[in-house]
Parts: C-alpha cells; sequence; structure tokens
C-alpha cells in the first residue's frame, strides 16, 4: 500500500477535476480524498496498491476533458487509512 499527496497544476479548477478525481479514484479502489487549492491547484491524498497508483497518477497528468495539466508534484507520506474518497471543501 503506497500514500501519495499530489499536487496537480495547470487550468485543473473549473472543470470538473475534483469530482472526476474520486469517481476514477473509486473506481481503481483507491482511497483519500481531493480539494481545491487557493492557488488554483488541486490537491489530492490518494492510497492504495503501486499498480493502481501507477495509473491513478498517470491519470492525473491529463485529468478530465477541459483540464490543461502542466504538472505534477508528488510526496510520499505515511499510510493514513482513509475509508473512502472524498471531496473537500
Amino acid at each position: 500500500m503506497l500514500h501519495k499527496e499530489i499536487v496537480v497544476k495547470g487550468m485543473v479548477q473549473g472543470v470538473y477535476f475534483r469530482a472526476t478525481t474520486r469517481s476514477v479514484a473509486v473506481g481503481m479502489g483507491l482511497t483519500g480524498a481531493v480539494k481545491n487549492l487557493p492557488d488554483g491547484h488541486v490537491w489530492i491524498v490518494a492510497e492504495g496498491p503501486k499498480d493502481a497508483m501507477d495509473e491513478f497518477i498517470s491519470w492525473c497528468r491529463i485529468g478530465p476533458s477541459g483540464a490543461k495539466v502542466t504538472g505534477l508534484d508528488i510526496t510520499d507520506g505515511p499510510l493514513q487509512h482513509f475509508k473512502d474518497f472524498s471531496i473537500l471543501h
């Protein structure tokens, strides 16, 4: 199990990034949370198996239709054992 914090940069707000991220993550069996940041980026914390995490990170590099991702900042962290995947406001 891996724990990743991901900051998605680019035009990633106002394009249903959070809702789509939640749907993709749940479909891949990941848990965690997603929220918009005041600087226009999107913050994601995700936990799950390596294969699913690799696929999820690949998706984050593209995002939903309408998003223009310019980069990701990814850091590892200790497992927090989330129960689900939440959208934070």
